[in-house]
């Protein structure tokens, strides 16, 4: 019995062993000779994992890599550029394709498969973010120029110039150019220049520069104007005035006017608390404080629980007591903030502070705020005329723009905007219409660009455009005395990046672009070629401007990263991952080994 269990035990082996030897002959091709029969125990397998493995490339290779996903980039972004420039498609993971002329949108959405090319295209695409965020446009003119000065400083440094010498000879022709640009500059000082700021940014569209002049008109130069999607197929513009936050009636009981179903107030008083209001004595001294100062009453709290509640709906119905309550605006912090600016806005003080003593059953004819009007809707509540210290509001004014300048959060900044409208004297919304999604999205990033490049030029001027004033500075760069060859290799290198904006609006034009430089160049003042006219004319009396702060901001911020990368000898990148054959056959190994045990149990 013992031999007939072991000879069915070997028979057994014997054929698990001729299926064994089957499928390693079938996946032999695929495994080098030297891994193919041996057999990797766990222990051994660990001791192989190791951490991602890095590709350096150095000199002229690694230049030669990182410019060709410069010029994937500046390829990509270019073809907007200017009055005739094209749009460019860009698939979303979500939603439908994006259409667009917005240089940073355009950089934002490349990302190349080649690490190296993907390393070049990163800092181009850091160029156009910088630029983005200090002046709000000018990102494809600051791609082009940091092609430009990339391609020509690779191209001297291979020829064996000192990187170190070509970059201080790019800063010193670009500290010339900035200054020529600021004596060049012209301050705006009427809405029709706004207007054509706003035109030339929003590319040549006359009605979003109009519509942009006249929302500036309503709020005054440093007002707050944001862009919103609208519900028809035209612009719209609405001046909203007072404080507006997104919180309605907490009852629909509290309605004192059957026109609009709404809460309609003169003369207002405002009280403001952190907390919830749980207990109806805590609010009974406010309430008899309001009907002796025969006023009506706005409570702003965290919630009103169902008891003091169904006390100010009975007081509202039975007595005729003009009362109303809200929820404060937002969530956590955003909402204690903001609780913070009705108060100061209104001359209110707030109830329920962390580390504070006042308490609602204490309140004071002096702790209420506030205001000449008020409306609340289902929705939505308005604050006109708050009473206010100005001095108070505007300190709070300065407070959030300093926490704006320090914020590197785009949510913080979203909020801390909403908050600063809400305070300020005023505030345009453009409500941008069309047919479809991506036309509204298509027309909203060339809005955000003009509104942007309108506070530029209010901030700083404008100059000669249409890459004109760029031109006009070459004459400041031929007359520095640079210390050196190198150092005037990046002179000349940033001569020629100074010709490349003009030569790629007449480019995208369809027009001989050199001819066009050429004749520029022998031009003077504010003489150049309108692309959108498609002739020689004077730009500044035709409209064809630039904000000073944006060609600025595009040059230095070109220069800068541009010059840093030519700089570069090695360039360090993460290896692929790949599959690991040895890690695949001691998978294979361990498992047909325990499949081999169970020819024992036969």
């Amino acid at each position: 019995k013992a031999v007939v269990s072991t000879q069915s035990g070997h028979y057994g082996r014997g054929v698990f062993d001729v299926l064994l030897a089957f499928v390693l002959i079938c996946v032999s091709p695929f495994f080098k000779p030297q891994t193919m029969f041996r057999r990797v125990g766990l222990s051994s397998a660990k001791q192989c994992v190791r951490g991602l493995a890095k590709d350096l490339r150095f000199g002229n290779d690694a230049r030669a890599e990182m410019l060709k996903g410069v010029n994937l980039l500046a390829d990509a972004v270019s073809v907007t550029l200017g009055p005739k420039g094209r749009n460019v498609i860009i698939e979303q993971s979500f939603g439908g394709p994006k259409i667009t002329k917005d240089g940073v949108t355009v950089a934002k959405a490349i990302d190349l498969e080649c690490k190296l090319q993907n390393t070049g295209a990163r800092l181009v695409q850091d160029v156009a973010n910088n630029t983005n965020e200090q002046a709000g446009d000018g990102t494809t003119t600051a791609t082009v120029l940091a092609r430009s000065i990339a391609t020509d400083g690779f191209a001297a440094v291979s020829k064996g110039a000192n990187p170190t010498q070509v970059r201080k000879g790019i800063m010193i022709a670009v500290e010339a150019v900035v200054a020529h640009l600021k004596s060049m500059s012209n301050p705006v000082t009427n809405p029709e220049e706004i207007a054509q700021v706003a035109t030339i940014s929003a590319n040549g569209d006359k009605e979003v520069g109009d519509l942009i002049a006249k929302a500036i008109a309503k709020v005054g130069k440093n007002g707050v104007v944001t862009v919103k999607d609208g519900k028809t197929l035209i612009d719209e513009l609405e001046v909203i005035e007072g404080m507006k936050f997104d919180r309605g009636f907490i009852s629909p009981y509290f309605i004192n006017s059957a026109k609009g179903q709404k809460v309609d107030y003169q003369d207002c008083l405002i009280l403001c608390t952190q907390k919830k209001i749980s207990s109806v004595q805590s609010i009974v001294p406010a309430l008899e404080l309001a009907n002796q100062l025969r006023k009506p009453l706005l409570i702003i709290a965290e919630d009103v629980e169902s008891e003091p509640l169904g006390a100010l709906v009975l007081n509202r119905l039975k007595i005729g007591l003009q009362v109303c309550a809200v929820k404060a605006p937002g969530f956590g912090d955003n909402r204690k903030n903001q609780i913070r600016d009705i108060a100061i806005a209104t001359g209110a003080s707030v109830f329920g502070e962390e580390g504070a003593e006042l308490k609602l059953e204490d309140i004071q004819a002096t702790d209420f705020g506030e205001c000449g009007e008020l409306a609340v809707t289902k929705d939505d509540t308005l604050i006109l005329h708050g009473k206010g210290d100005r001095s108070a509001v505007n300190g709070r004014i300065e407070s959030i723009m300093e926490e704006l300048e320090a914020s590197k959060s785009e949510y913080e900044k979203e909020k801390l905007n909403e908050r600063l409208a809400k305070l300020s004297d005023g505030v345009a919304v453009l409500k941008i219409g069309g047919s479809s999604e991506v036309e509204v999205n298509e027309k909203k990033d060339r809005v955000q660009d003009a509104l942007c490049s309108t506070r530029a030029a209010v901030e700083e001027g404008v100059v000669v455009g249409g890459g004109t004033a760029l031109l006009r500075c070459t004459g400041a760069v031929e007359a520095i005395s640079f210390a050196n060859k190198d150092q005037e290799v990046g002179g000349e290198i940033i001569l020629k990046a100074l010709r490349q904006p003009a030569y790629h609006i007449a480019a995208n034009a369809g027009i001989d672009a050199n001819r066009i430089i050429e004749r520029t160049m022998r031009e003077s003042g504010n003489i150049g070629y309108d692309a959108d006219l498609g002739e020689f004319v004077d730009l500044v009396k035709t409209g064809v401007i630039d904000p000073t702060k944006v060609v600025r901001t595009a040059l230095i911020d070109a220069s800068g990263v541009a010059s840093l990368l030519t700089t570069a000898e090695c360039v360090i990148t993460d290896l692929p991952k790949s599959d690991d054959p040895m890690s695949a056959m001691a998978g294979m190994g361990g498992g047909m080994g325990g499949m081999g045990g169970m020819g024992g149990m036969m």
